[in-house]
């Protein structure tokens, strides 16, 4: 499944979910999805991209990762199910209103929490959604401009103009 579709399942995940177990779940896939689109840009996408694609991926990580993962549901790991990154300028638009969305039922999550332990990892959730929609930002500032569709290293690059004949 492409980026931006997979993307728009959970934004539809998360918005039907109401219980803190099912927001912190879909956080956690948020993250996971975050891990596997910056993962996949660091390693398709042009040379300039890499290195805050691999910081989208490790964020995305340090998001999904650890001790206290919810369970996964019947569906599994979403972001297992990402086979084209696609318009890679809309999924990151997406992905970053995704992870806002996270961000805010996260705090709605923490603000409820009676538990000590369920408030810290509600911000860590909300802080490691904050650093990856900070990479997203990064990103789309150095994706090129004009183009909504990001070459990918393993396609033939486009031909440079020709320095002599610009003038």
């Amino acid at each position: 499944m492409d980026a931006v579709r997979l993307i728009g399942v959970g934004r539809r995940a998360l918005a039907e979910s109401q219980e803190p177990p099912d927001i912190m779940r879909e956080a956690w896939q948020a993250q996971a999805l975050a891990q596997a689109i910056g993962s996949r840009l660091a390693l398709q996408g042009p040379p300039e991209l890499r290195v805050d694609a691999l910081g989208l991926g490790e964020a995305g990580a340090r998001g999904s990762g650890g001790s206290a993962t919810p369970v996964v549901g019947a569906g599994g790991i979403r972001a297992a199910q990402l086979t084209e990154l696609g318009d890679v300028h809309q999924a990151l638009i997406d992905l970053g209103a995704l992870l806002g969305d996270v961000g805010i039922a996260l705090v709605g999550v923490a603000s409820e929490s009676f538990e000590e332990g369920a408030y810290w990892q509600c911000m860590e959730a909300i802080d490691a959604a904050d650093e990856s929609r900070d990479r997203i930002l990064d990103i789309l500032q150095r994706l090129p401009r004009g183009g909504r569709a990001l070459p990918l290293a393993d396609r033939e690059p486009e031909p440079e103009p020709d320095s002599d004949s610009a003038a």
